[in-house]
């Protein structure tokens, strides 16, 4: 049984993956809450605010492995199932947030879009680990993987009940910053669940450079991605719009009918606020 790490770099990787976890979750927070104002350009900003949550969760993902070491083994990973993870992250992502961005977040739409995506977030993360190659036999404990399912569930549930009940700027960031605790967690349960039986002849104990290199290469696609959300977040004309102003706001899915396009014109024009 080898000596297995997730911290080879010490506190960087766990925080520089907390920082992105947070970073998705307050970008698809703020797309969410624009979606509910906004009826009209609804799908839009939804599949921005997926998109964007999605990323966000896959990159914290393969941050923290940067920082994932088994001692007498190198590590790496097969392409295709690590930009399967990918997909799969923003799939699931889109399914839960357009489940609460049409259909509400009455108790039974909540909690089975929390369920799909937290079961799909989790499927993300071991299908992140099974593209993981290791020189030897990768094993799991179960009951720590269900409770990292467990975890994912709980936390993509809040995910969704914040992104359609929290609107102000400074709540959607501290919400923000419990779901980036949240989905990290889910994360480093998830590791704690892994064992590595070692197979084969030592070598060295992490390849520094090519791991490095091909983590770095496939998280800068779902960076980029971010950063282009992020700037439409904050420059977007109706971001700016006070979002405390009770005559800004469109009714939730649900309710009795939707602002006023003529209304929305004029309120743009009124006081503004930061994102």
């Amino acid at each position: 049984m080898a000596d297995v790490s997730n911290f080879y770099y010490g506190a960087v990787t766990p925080v520089a993956s907390y920082v992105m976890a947070c970073l998705g979750a307050a970008l698809g927070l703020r797309c969410t809450t624009r979606s509910l104002r906004r009826s009209q350009r609804r799908a839009g900003w939804l599949l921005l605010g997926a998109i964007a949550l999605g990323c966000g969760i896959w990159t914290m993902h393969f941050i923290a492995m940067i920082g994932f070491n088994v001692q007498g083994a190198l590590v790496s990973y097969d392409t295709r199932l690590t930009v399967l993870s990918l997909l799969v992250a923003i799939a699931v992502v889109s399914v839960g947030v357009f489940l609460v961005g049409y259909r509400g977040s009455s108790r039974l739409n909540l909690g089975l879009a929390g369920t799909l995506t937290g079961v799909g977030v989790a499927a993300m993360h071991y299908i992140g680990m099974a593209a993981m190659h290791a020189q030897g036999a990768i094993r799991y404990d179960t009951t720590v993987v269900a409770l990292s399912v467990v975890i994912a569930v709980v936390a993509a549930t809040a995910a969704l009940w914040a992104a359609v009940s929290v609107s102000g700027v400074w709540s959607s960031l501290g919400a923000s910053l419990v779901m980036g605790i949240a989905v990290t967690g889910m994360h480093y349960t998830g590791m704690a669940a892994v064992s590595v039986d070692v197979t084969g002849k030592v070598v060295s104990t992490q390849s520094s450079t090519s791991l490095l290199s091909f983590l770095l290469m496939m998280l800068a696609g779902p960076l980029i991605v971010l950063l282009i959300a992020a700037v439409i977040v904050m420059f977007d004309p109706d971001m700016m719009v006070g979002v405390d102003d009770p005559r800004d706001k469109a009714l939730a899915p649900g309710g009795a009918h939707a602002a006023d396009p003529a209304q929305d014109m004029n309120r743009t024009s009124g006081s503004y606020s930061s994102w």
